[in-house]
């Protein structure tokens, strides 16, 4: 079973400049024909309230009662672009969260600008505290300097998967001695840190370069600290447009990481989520 571990669906496209199927391109019916395009059984959609799409949680929590055995839903909480970014009562949101959709996870975008500190204040534990309760993924977003604070509250939940989206962010052309990527991978340390194996266009410095052969390395080196239990593949689709298919985005991994063997990737494109995923159950 292939189960996609990072994709997004919209009401309205969110990005610009505008595109002439503006009311049709970022939803779920087309993520869904894609899926079924491709042999993707599943999807965890990561929920994104972002511009034109205040309603996002709502509408995701819809798609997911009609196509219950398709879709899972991680619902956007306070992030960066939210008014309640970092503010008090955080783990109040999440709860409520909880409470009002049918999630799996919730997702936390943290700003490029931030030092990631709240992540590891008292406000922030509490708001890990309740995925710990509910037994939630955590899917962030971060840049390599987070990982500090990220490793910070891995160690205080254990039980609490997870999930760093794009490869950590982790850009193949950063020059020795590759303080980015060491970051990501002292993170490997904690057993509930999973790498997101989904931007292979983020990572790579010619963004429209498929199969992005400048980043396997990155892969490779992910790969071999992580190893396949902490690794998902993911498609960022529909964003992933900008830069290529979605069959591509599935191709950049399982055919073209050859240094991975079959059974690892079986893991990577559907195990360990469908793992993770039954222990919240």
């Amino acid at each position: 079973m292939i189960i996609d571990s990072h994709c997004h669906a919209w009401t309205r496209w969110p990005y610009q400049p505008p595109v002439p199927d503006d009311a049709s391109r970022g939803r779920v019916e087309q993520l869904l024909h894609e899926m079924d395009a491709n042999g993707v059984e599943r999807a965890a959609v990561v929920c994104a309230e972002i511009e034109r799409n205040p309603d996002n949680n709502a509408y995701i929590a819809e798609q997911v009662a009609l196509y219950p055995d398709r879709l899972y839903q991680i619902a956007d909480v306070d992030s960066m672009w939210s008014p309640t970014y970092h503010r008090p009562g955080a783990a109040e949101r999440l709860a409520a969260a909880a409470d009002r959709w049918p999630i799996v996870g919730f997702t936390h975008y943290v700003s490029n600008d931030d030092d990631g500190a709240w992540l590891t204040s008292e406000d922030g534990l509490a708001f890990f505290r309740v995925a710990e309760a509910r037994r939630l993924l955590a899917s962030i977003h971060c840049q390599t300097y987070h990982h500090p604070a990220i490793r910070h509250v891995a160690e205080r939940f254990p039980s609490v998967p997870i999930l760093i989206h794009h490869m950590g962010h982790v850009t193949a052309n950063e020059p020795p001695p590759h303080e980015g990527l060491k970051e990501v991978l002292a993170s490997a340390r904690l057993s509930n840190i999973i790498i997101k194996l989904s931007g292979f266009a983020y990572a790579s410095s010619v963004k429209w370069d498929y199969p992005y052969s400048d980043t396997m390395w990155v892969v490779r080196a992910e790969y071999e600290h992580f190893g396949p239990y902490r690794m998902c593949w993911g498609s960022d689709y529909p964003v992933v447009r900008f830069f290529m298919t979605y069959r591509q985005a599935l191709e950049a991994f399982r055919t073209h990481c050859t240094f991975i063997p079959e059974a690892d990737k079986a893991w990577i494109l559907g195990g360990t989520l469908a793992a993770l995923l039954a222990r919240g159950r």
